[in-house]
C-alpha cells in the first residue's frame, strides 16, 4: 500500500461542508464502491471530502474519471470469468 498522501484539491478555497449534517468535510482514504448487473466492485483508500457524520464521499472530478474507467474494466473482467462458471467469485486486485 502506498504511503503518499496526496494534498487537497488547491481549487477548493475552503473546505467543503456538508449540508445535511452542516459539518466541514474532512480530507480522507475512504473505499468507492460500484455495482452494475450483480458484480460489486469496492476500491479501497481513495481520497475524498468526507462527511465525519455519515461518511458520505465527495471525490475530485479526476479522481471520479480514474474511479469510473477502472470499475468499467473491472467488471468486464468480471462478466469474462462469470461466463466461465469459476468456482472463485471473489477477486483482491492489488497495484503498487
Amino acid at each position: 500500500m502506498s504511503t503518499h498522501r496526496p494534498t487537497p484539491p488547491t481549487t477548493t478555497l475552503s473546505v467543503p461542508i456538508c449540508k445535511q449534517h452542516n459539518a466541514a468535510k474532512e480530507w480522507r482514504t475512504t473505499t468507492f464502491e460500484y455495482v452494475e448487473n450483480g458484480i460489486s466492485i469496492r476500491i479501497p483508500n481513495v481520497y475524498a471530502w468526507v462527511c465525519p457524520a455519515d461518511g458520505e464521499a465527495s471525490f475530485t472530478p479526476e479522481t471520479v474519471d480514474q474511479l469510473i474507467a477502472t470499475a468499467r474494466e473491472l467488471a468486464e473482467t468480471a462478466r469474462h470469468a462469470r461466463v466461465r462458471r469459476p468456482v472463485l467469485t471473489e477477486y483482491t486486485v492489488s497495484v503498487g
